[in-house]
This record gives C-alpha cells, structure tokens and sequence, in this order.
C-alpha cells in the first residue's frame, strides 16, 4: 500500500466521532427499552447497546443489541416478547428516564409517575414523547458468561455481585421519527 502524503488524519474521541453517533445517543442520552403490549408491559432505562450491522445477506440486517440483568422486571417481559423497542427521548426528558431507570415497574405505574404517554402497536409499545423509536425483532439472546471477559477487572467494576446482563439481538424492522 503506498502513502499518500496528502492524506491528513486528525484524532477525534470516540464521542465526537460523527459515525458513531449512537455511542452518544445510548451512553449519553440514554433510552428507555420496552417490552410487551397493552396487555402488559414494562420499560427500563438503559444506558448500555449497540446498534449496527450483523447477519444476512448483502451487508448484514440492521441490528440493535440491548442488555439486561436478570433481576429487572423487563427481562420478563423481554423473553416473552417477540418484539422490543428502543426509546429516544429530546434532552428535556432525561429526569424522567433517570426516574424510569431507578423504580421498578414491579411497584406501581412508573410511566404515569414520569409523566409519559405509551402508544401501543401490533406487540410493541413504545412512548409518544419520544423522537426516535426502533422496532425491534428479538433474534437471539444468551447471557454474558465470566469465561468470555478477557479484561477480568470489568467482572470487579460492573458485576461485583456477578449479576450479568443477558444480550437480546434484535432486528431493526421498523424506525419511526418525529418529523
């Protein structure tokens, strides 16, 4: 390969990188992950995913990857759902997602006490105060397992109580935005 001395590079972080604009939207705006319908359902904030390419044909399905602990009422609902969506909300309403991510559905109305509105589609449910939504179709879930972290000091930093997050693989079948 030869060198192109007028190719510059410049270093930006991760978090500037204009690519990869979903590690800001999840890590730093956060979302909320919902499963069920109106028959029953519950939502979790989240700060952890990924969104991007994996499978299929012809450059892979898009994908969205969302990890739960087991101990969330979510995840109920979740391994039952064939369906999950991914909630983005305007920067107004990140009080509320902090409130939706630090009370369990299990206690009482959540959404009602943060103020939110759920819209119900055909097995989903998502939030009419949201701007970006993506319709999920789970495609496979497994747990994290200890054997598979190489960096051993994540088990001390994130799972003291070796709780691990189960991984759910979902298609991106439908992405609905505020226009």
């Amino acid at each position: 390969m030869e060198h192109n001395e007028q190719i510059r590079w410049r270093t930006v972080r991760p978090e500037e990188a204009q690519m990869l604009a979903p590690w800001r939207k999840i890590g730093g705006e956060w979302m909320l992950l919902t499963a069920g319908d109106g028959a029953g359902y519950n939502t979790m904030t989240a700060s952890w995913g990924h969104i991007g390419s994996l499978w299929g044909h012809g450059g892979g399905l898009p994908t969205a990857i969302a990890y739960v602990r087991p101990q969330r009422y979510t995840k109920e609902f979740l391994d039952r759902a064939g369906l999950y969506t991914l909630s983005f909300f305007p920067a107004e309403y990140k009080k509320a997602l902090g409130y939706l991510g630090s009370h369990s559905g299990r206690d009482g109305d959540k959404v009602a006490a943060a103020g939110l509105t759920p819209v119900f589609g055909e097995g989903c449910t998502w939030f009419e105060e949201a701007s970006l939504v993506l319709v999920c179709r789970k495609l496979y879930q497994a747990p994290l397992v200890e054997e598979g972290f190489v960096d051993k000091s994540i088990i001390e930093e994130c799972y003291p109580h070796r709780d691990y997050h189960q991984m759910y693989i979902g298609e991106v079948v439908q992405v609905l935005e505020k226009g």
